[in-house]
């Protein structure tokens, strides 16, 4: 029989205490150890109890967790899934968490809580799994490239683009996905990216890397146009599919049914790039888990787009990037700190 995995919950409220105790009690894979009221409470329990995962709330007293994240992953590299509030602030701080090294979040319920309360749940038992498998990272900036505090925004070539890039990412992404966009030119094909984000996270997700990156990055709308120097990132709870419109790609953004269990999926995404784009495509797959976009990427590669894979040292968790390379979608897989120099080079190759 398989070890539980054990998991710590940090939460200044002992009513939520409580009730993700009992939630991710009820899978019989986890085994909640114990609890605390705030970070210093917390760190006195992760050397006694030694848990393999760490829920932790964002807002914290005495210490936030964004400090308590700064301090704890250097020392003890232990996977972190936040529990965020869907505020402003609590978005912003779910981003920091991100930044400092938490693997994913979920959500607290903030209408129709009985039900919500129950997704939430299911949710958070599904993170904390992946969180027990994945690859805790210690941030060193040295490595992420370049983030400029004010980058210079330059024109795109064209208002529109011979190219399209395409990127799928899950759990690690926001990270994986920084780390290529503030290292491209402005004069880069244009780009259209899937990253699993709940509603609400990912406009905050877009301005954040606006900020950062020479290249213009901004929630998608239908009826975007895709040109040079621009990322386009999926909105939460709706998928993204790129069209062609005479001489333009053009960004679509639907509901339906969820793909590969979710929705923005990367598989629909890459799907309209191979039905519309073909060989002017260009697919990446980064860090994840589970196999959303590996049908999609291979099926790009067999109209003649360049694909790629993040390698396995590099991701978080290396279950999408490995499904993509196994079914014989991606090309080759690249360590994350090359993903950006290798999309120049095969833009340049082909230009």
């Amino acid at each position: 029989m398989n070890q539980k995995i054990k998991v710590l919950v940090v939460d200044d409220s002992a009513m939520v205490r409580e009730i993700l105790s009992k939630g991710l009690a009820m899978d019989p894979e986890l085994e909640v150890v114990g609890s605390a009221s705030d970070p210093f409470y917390a760190r006195d329990k992760i050397l006694k109890l030694r848990p393999d995962v760490l829920t932790l709330d964002v807002e914290m007293p005495r210490m936030d967790g964004i400090e308590f994240l700064r301090r704890l992953i250097p020392q003890c590299p232990i996977p972190v899934v936040m529990v965020s509030a869907l505020t402003e602030r609590g978005k912003q701080i779910t981003f920091d968490a991100l930044d400092a090294g938490a693997i994913d979040f979920v959500t607290k319920p903030s209408i129709d809580i009985a039900r919500g309360l129950n997704a939430m749940l299911c949710d958070l038992r599904e993170k904390v799994k992946i969180a027990a498998k994945a690859r805790v990272r210690i941030r060193d900036r040295k490595l992420l490239g370049k983030s400029p505090a004010a980058p210079i925004k330059k024109a795109p070539l064209a208002e529109s683009t011979l190219k399209v890039i395409a990127i799928g990412a899950s759990t690690g992404g926001t990270d994986a996905i920084r780390q290529v966009l503030v290292n491209l030119p402005a004069d880069i094909p244009g780009l259209v990216i899937v990253q699993h984000m709940p509603p609400g996270f990912t406009k905050m997700f877009a301005d954040r890397l606006d900020t950062e990156c020479t290249i213009n990055v901004k929630e998608a709308q239908t009826g975007d146009k895709i040109i040079a120097g621009r990322a386009l990132i999926a909105p939460g709870d709706y998928h993204l599919v790129v069209k062609r419109s005479g001489g333009d790609y053009i960004a679509h953004c639907k509901q339906g049914e969820k793909v590969c269990g979710h929705r923005p999926s990367v598989e629909v995404l890459f799907q309209s790039l191979a039905e519309n784009v073909g060989s002017n495509a260009i697919g990446v797959v980064l860090t994840g888990m589970g196999h959303d976009g590996a049908d999609g990427l291979l099926e790009m590669r067999k109209k003649g787009a360049r694909t790629l894979a993040q390698d396995e040292a590099t991701s978080v968790v290396f279950g999408m990037p490995k499904e993509a390379y196994k079914r014989g979608g991606a090309e080759e897989m690249v360590p994350i700190q090359k993903v950006a120099s290798k999309l120049v080079s095969m833009f340049t190759e082909e230009a």
